[in-house]
């Protein structure tokens, strides 16, 4: 597995649509990428945002990163973004998930 991460900031305004649009642009992403296994939009402290996006490979989510403004719903949601603060995939090493958690 690999995790995305993708910080950002929001335009000024465009934080209710950010959220408001989330959900069908997950679903579409999904639907193109089947890789595509969990995601995660967190707001930090400092105002930016991180999203946080669990692919079942490395090369998924390449691909998928590299593919990704072909699909109508995510090319529109990223027009919320004011600046982007940069794209990384981490390799998964390890994992621990309550609910696969056989140790109970």
């Amino acid at each position: 597995m690999a995790i995305e991460l993708a910080r950002f900031t929001v335009k000024d305004g465009a934080e209710q649509k950010l959220v408001t649009e989330r959900p069908a642009m997950v679903q579409a992403l999904r639907r193109r990428f089947s890789g595509c296994l969990a995601a995660y939009l967190t707001k930090e402290d400092d105002g930016s945002w991180l999203d946080i996006v669990l692919w079942r490979s490395r090369e998924e989510a390449e691909q998928a990163a590299r593919e990704v403004d072909s699909v109508p719903e995510c090319a529109a949601w990223f027009g919320h973004i004011a600046a982007s603060g940069g794209l990384r995939h981490v390799e998964v090493v390890d994992a621990w998930n309550e609910a696969h958690d056989s140790s109970r």
